[in-house]
């Protein structure tokens, strides 16, 4: 499967890259970035997945995060895929609203027209950006990875880690939505995606999957406490509940001051890539 560079720049010893491909999950034209750290001249390097949240593209973490820094000194690869599928064809929030359809898949595989055909994003994520990385001449160990992410990406990269026990070496999130069969964000995107029968959102739903997994990685979570969407949205109190009900390991902080922002996740980054990078190379 062929990729093509859109664009390459140097940073931090490593380079940042902006890549293009055709995805057939998606059926559409794909963007994705992958950092590469100085240590990729020389070995195959293992793989942070980033998950962005609503709205945001590739380029959100790549440009605002100051991640490369502290990927670089530890010796991991970032990837960045997209928020959803694009293009030509691909329907739309018909009121045009920012929470769902474009820059809204929510991570998970739509069974509902029109969204069923190309809203596709847990298998792109799952299965089909780590095939083509691993068929690419990129030098990443693509069994060797982990996964984060943040609000929207938060409650992706906890749910894939958590139906996916021995895929990923460690799982983190800022200010992930904790619940989405409890808040407007996820009842709206899993209403329209997957339909109206709830039973059928457990599936997506963080909270709801914790008292199955057969894995137990130590989930490590920053919430800023001036986050404007930290009660109505978010509920991390919910997911501290599950964890201690079930004995899942869990890291929880709370930040006082912080909100939403990629100028909250750029002061905790380093913890992350550090959480991240001792499972990986451990």
């Amino acid at each position: 499967m062929s990729l093509e560079q859109v664009s390459a720049n140097a940073m931090f010893g490593g380079k940042q890259l902006k890549l293009k491909h055709t995805s057939s999950v998606l059926k559409c034209d794909m963007i994705f970035s992958v950092y590469l750290p100085p240590q990729a001249e020389s070995v195959n390097v293992p793989v942070i997945y980033w998950l962005s949240g609503l709205t945001c593209t590739d380029d959100n973490f790549v440009q605002k995060a100051g991640a490369q820094q502290f990927a670089a000194e530890a010796g991991v690869a970032i990837v960045c895929p997209d928020t959803s599928p694009r293009g030509e064809g691909v329907p739309d929030d018909p009121d045009g609203a920012y929470d769902f359809g474009l820059g809204a898949g929510f991570y998970v595989n739509a069974t509902e027209a029109p969204w069923s055909e190309h809203y596709h994003m847990y298998d792109y994520v799952t299965r089909e950006l780590p095939a083509v990385l691993a068929g690419s001449d990129l030098p990443l160990d693509t069994e060797n990875c982990s996964i984060m992410g943040h609000s929207m990406g938060g409650h992706g990269a906890l749910t894939i880690a958590l139906k996916n026990p021995g895929s990923y070496k460690a799982v983190s999130a800022f200010a992930p939505i904790c619940s989405p069969m409890n808040c407007p964000w996820g009842e709206k995107a899993l209403g329209n995606y997957v339909g109206q029968d709830r039973a059928a959102w457990e599936q997506y739903d963080a909270c709801a999957l914790i008292p199955k997994a057969e894995e137990k990685l130590h989930i490590l979570v920053d919430q800023g406490q001036q986050d404007d969407f930290l009660r109505a949205q978010l509920k991390p109190v919910m997911l501290q509940q599950a964890c201690h009900d079930a004995g899942h390991p869990l890291t929880l902080r709370f930040h006082a001051g912080y909100d939403h922002s990629y100028f909250f996740i750029a002061s905790f980054i380093e913890d992350h890539i550090n959480h991240h990078a001792a499972a990986l190379w451990g």
